[in-house]
């Protein structure tokens, strides 16, 4: 699976499980430490959970394992390292503050629509 379709397969999984304003950015232009960034927003603790628990199963369903987990704890926030696709899901609260979508805003927009039915 390319890097690119990685992250289009955790967008689509986040779709499928209500998590919000989903973005996929092309971030190999702008940094060393991703080709893509796959940032969404879960509505409570418990949801944000269930988006990382879906896409951990899908990634280890395609045999791709996270290098790294970090954030379960907190409820605000949970990152899933996948080398070159990091997933960074977000209590409403905590994505306004880290601003993610400010800080990588040189960034490439993948345009998702044709793959979620969200906006």
């Amino acid at each position: 699976m390319t890097p690119k379709e990685m992250a289009i397969t955790l967008a689509k999984v986040l779709d499928d499980k209500k998590g919000k304003q989903i973005l996929v950015l092309e971030t190999d232009s702008v940094t060393s430490l991703a080709d893509y960034f796959v940032i969404c927003t879960g509505s409570s603790a418990p949801q944000l959970k269930a988006l990382a628990d879906a896409c951990e199963k899908t990634m280890k369903d395609n045999d791709i394992v996270p290098h790294h987990i970090e954030g379960h704890r907190g409820g605000t926030w949970i990152l899933q390292d996948y080398a070159d696709v990091v997933l960074h899901l977000f209590s409403e609260e905590a994505r306004e503050f880290y601003g993610l979508d400010r800080l990588w805003a040189d960034a490439k927009e993948i345009n998702i629509s044709e793959y979620i039915t969200q906006d």
